[in-house]
């Protein structure tokens, strides 16, 4: 499991220095925005640097029909990951489910509790090229009830690597050697939004050989944003640490985007522009 650690740790790095970052695109983490569509807003570039994404509870879905609208209009673009990236099929879950961890350490999808408004999984891939097998990302929006509620599922998150640092992710994939780290409020935590968590370890398909597993989740407000990555056989560790932080940035822009979205206060779609760290 140790060996994955650098490459943790790296890419929280960069989630970190895309929070710090004014917009500057000349330094080593300095990475062009994908272009903007033509009817996306200034709005976006609202957010002063050194302040955290967030999305108020006063500026978040009400309702469940709310909550649905905003996560199926929210933009996450596959080239917000990298180059090379495309839609999976199927492409969107249910937005009335969410992933639950059992007892067993199996993860299974199950209807929303009451404190969840909607839950959103969108799947992604890097296709397999050159010898290299294909990485597997997605990444998951869910609109909690309220702020407390989305602070609950932050910490039980925390604790499902405790309690199953081996799962099951369905019947031939399997995530071993788990390693978590969060780092709220804490001088070394991301500052991109409320607070945050990082999750490494192996994952193995089909009785196959391991390969890198990586996690994320923040919080903006009631919102609760996850990726994870299923890197592909055949690559240097350079290029999974690629795999990764380039997982990390793509998540700046899905930050970027929401709150741009609770700062505009009228369920603006635009994608996000250069802001504060967004895509750095």
């Amino acid at each position: 499991m140790a060996e994955w650690r650098p490459v943790l740790a790296a890419a929280a790095g960069v989630l970190l220095l895309a929070g710090c970052s004014s917009g500057s695109d000349d330094g080593p983490e300095a990475r062009k925005t994908p272009e903007k569509s033509a009817g996306a807003s200034p709005s976006a570039s609202a957010t002063p640097a050194n302040e955290p994404y967030t999305l108020a509870q006063d500026r978040a879905p009400r309702t469940r029909a709310e909550a649905v609208q905003f996560v199926s209009e929210l933009t996450v673009r596959p080239d917000y990951f990298g180059t090379g990236y495309r839609k999976r099929d199927p492409f969107e879950s249910d937005p009335a489910e969410w992933a639950v961890l059992g007892e067993d350490c199996l993860w299974r999808r199950e209807a929303l509790p009451g404190t969840v408004l909607a839950s959103l999984t969108r799947a992604y891939e890097l296709p397999a090229k050159g010898g290299k097998g294909p990485v597997y990302l997605s990444l998951t929006v869910t609109v909690h009830q309220d702020v407390v509620a989305a602070r609950r599922d932050m910490a039980g998150s925390l604790e499902e690597a405790l309690r199953c640092p081996g799962q099951r992710l369905n019947a031939t994939d399997r995530v071993l050697g788990l390693f978590s780290r969060a780092d709220a409020f804490a001088d070394g935590r991301s500052v991109i939004s409320d607070d945050d968590l990082t999750e490494s370890g192996t994952w193995i398909a089909d009785g196959g050989r391991a390969h890198p597993f990586d996690w994320y989740k923040f919080r903006m407000g009631p919102v609760t944003v996850a990726a994870t990555a299923r890197h592909g056989a055949g690559r240097t560790e350079a290029e999974d640490s690629t795999v990764t932080t380039d997982m990390g940035k793509g998540m700046t822009f899905v930050a970027a985007s929401i709150d741009s979205r609770g700062r505009a206060g009228d369920g603006a779609t635009a994608e996000p522009t250069v802001t504060k760290g967004a895509g750095q």
